[in-house]
This record gives structure tokens, sequence and C-alpha cells, in this order.
């Protein structure tokens, strides 16, 4: 039998209509696969119960397994309920009432790695073409990961010296600095990446993946430059979701290999990731005087106690309290 067919019939119709559901949201096929699979393990747990037969009581015995028997993390458990709070009122249509009795995940209190400005310099030495270009905009502009694999073109001001973030967490927009020594190394990586969007063009794609609506409110725009990729991917792909061909973002896995290897060539011997060039970025800049209001709307913080964490990890010391000693000894 055809594999493709086969495929296809072992497709399930209750979980095509969550897939579809999400796309009206206009979530990204990220949230796609993470509320499915929550949504599958929650169908799976109750021995293939349909969700429309369990209610409350099956949510709160399932989240309640994630954290005493499985000991997931608190933001690991808060992401299977939101599935689930999206399955019950979006898609069955019978919000879920309180969910009295659920065992939490404790939320760990964990302080952020943060690299001294020493550290930081020795880890972008050791990164090279793009992966220095992307490092550099998560420490020199505070941007999440995903914030510059996804950024267009059309968001990078060089005359403003701004970054506009469209669609952040939260699905926020904001505008964040850019430093000028970037200026001349991003102008010269968009020249190369026009070259690419030119070449697609002539082979008769260059079409690039708009969110929402856009693509048809405004039909042009798919093929504008403006609306293309700063770090396109290498190849070109099919589209999941519409089985189009075209050329997207680059994979954010290449870029955290090459921090992991720039981490051990540059002898840091701190658990440092991705995000720890954002930590460095918010922390340094609070050392600098920078006020944490003008560092929480930087960083994109809904709540300013998200900020104030890095008040612990400042080099004056914990919570950046000075301490009298140096008053009395100096």
């Amino acid at each position: 039998m055809n594999t493709k067919m086969t495929k296809q019939k072992q497709k399930s119709p209750f979980l095509e209509k969550v897939r579809s559901a999400i796309c009206v949201k206009h979530y990204s096929f990220r949230t796609e696969q993470t509320y499915v699979a929550w949504i599958k393990r929650y169908i799976y747990f109750h021995k293939l119960r349909h969700p429309s037969e369990m209610r409350e009581a099956e949510v709160i015995e399932f989240l309640t397994d994630l954290a005493v028997t499985r000991q997931v993390a608190a933001s690991t458990q808060n992401q299977a309920l939101n599935a689930l709070v999206f399955l019950y009122k979006v898609v069955l249509g019978v919000p879920l009432g309180r969910l009295n009795g659920v065992i939490r995940a404790k939320k760990p209190q964990h302080l952020p790695v943060v690299l001294s400005s020493r550290e930081v310099s020795e880890l972008l030495k050791n990164l090279e073409g793009r992966s220095w270009l992307i490092g550099c905009l998560l420490y020199g502009s505070g941007l999440r990961l995903m914030e510059a694999i996804r950024l267009r073109v059309k968001d990078i001001e060089f005359d403003r010296r701004a970054i506009i973030v469209r669609d952040g967490k939260g699905r926020k927009d904001r505008v964040v600095t850019l430093a000028d020594e970037l200026i001349v190394p991003l102008q010269r990586h968009l020249e190369a990446v026009l070259n690419i969007y030119e070449k697609d063009l002539k082979d008769g794609f260059g079409a690039v993946y708009l969110p929402y609506a856009l693509a048809r409110k405004y039909p042009n725009a798919p093929n504008e430059w403006g609306w293309q990729y700063v770090f396109p991917a290498s190849r070109r792909s099919v589209d999941p979701r519409s089985g189009i061909t075209r050329r997207h973002h680059t994979d954010e896995t290449a870029f955290q290999k090459a921090i992991k290897n720039s981490v051990r060539k540059a002898g840091i011997i701190k658990p440092a990731s991705s995000h720890t060039l954002r930590h460095s970025f918010a922390t340094h800049l609070l050392e600098r005087g920078a006020d944490i209001r003008t560092v929480q709307e930087q960083l994109g913080h809904k709540d300013i106690r998200t900020t104030q964490i890095y008040t612990h990890v400042l080099q004056r010391g914990g919570n950046a309290v000075m301490s009298p000693l140096s008053n009395v000894l100096g």
C-alpha cells in the first residue's frame, strides 16, 4: 500500500479538528505541534477515552500525574494546562471550570546564568558567519532566539538604530536597540541574502510565508524583499501546513549547536546557552546604570518582577546592595 495513503488513513479526525481550530486562531506551527502532542498524551493517559466524555476530574488527574509521577517542571505543566484549556474552550466549546485539587509542579527559584563581559567577548569570538550575527543580536539587542531567527528585512531600521520585534512572546510588538557595530555586518549579510532571494525569484519561487491573513490581504507581499527573512534557510522546503515549497527561516538548532561549541572553545564552565546572552544583556545594562523600566521594555517583559530577577546577579553583589564594609575599611 502507498505509504502516503497509509499515513492519511492513520490521521485522527478529532486531532485534525484540533489542528484546524489552532490554524483559525493563527497560532504558530510550533504551538500546533505542542498542543496536539499534549492532547494526545491526555487521551492516551485515560486509555483512549474521548475528551468529550471527560471533564475537570480527568484533567486534574492528568496534570497531577505530570507533577507527582513524571516530576515535570512548572512551565511544562502549565504548557499542558494551556493545551487542555484550548481543547475544551475552543475545540469542544465547553470551557473547563475550576481545577481545584491540582498538585502544581514547583517553580524553581534559580537565578539566571549570566556571563561577564569578558566571557561574552570570548564566546562571540568563537562564532562565525550568521551564527556570529545572531549571537550579537541576542546580546546586543536582548532578543530571544526565535525573535532573531524570525526577523524580516523590513523590521531592521538602520537609520533609527532600531529593530522592530513583531509578535513576540505574548503576541506583542516592541522596539529594541540596534548596536552601531552591527550595522555594516548586517548590511553586508543582507546583500548576500538579496542574491539568494533574486535567484529564488528567477527559479519561480521567492514567496515567503506571511502570518495570519496578510497573504490574502496583500497578495504581492510574499514576493516582496522587505518580507524576506533576515536569516533564510540554506535550502527550500515544503510548508507542512500549506504544502507550498518555499524558503523558510534558518533552523534554530544550528545556532544552538554553534553556541554549545563556542562555550566549550572559550573555556566557559557556566551552563551557558543562547538565552544566556539575553540574560547577560539585561544584567549588563543594569550594571551600566540603565533604568529597570527601560530594561523591562527592551526585554518585552509584561511584569517588572520578571525583570527584577537580574538585580540579584549584578556584579555589585546580591540584590544589588552595596556592602557597608567598604566604607569602614576604605
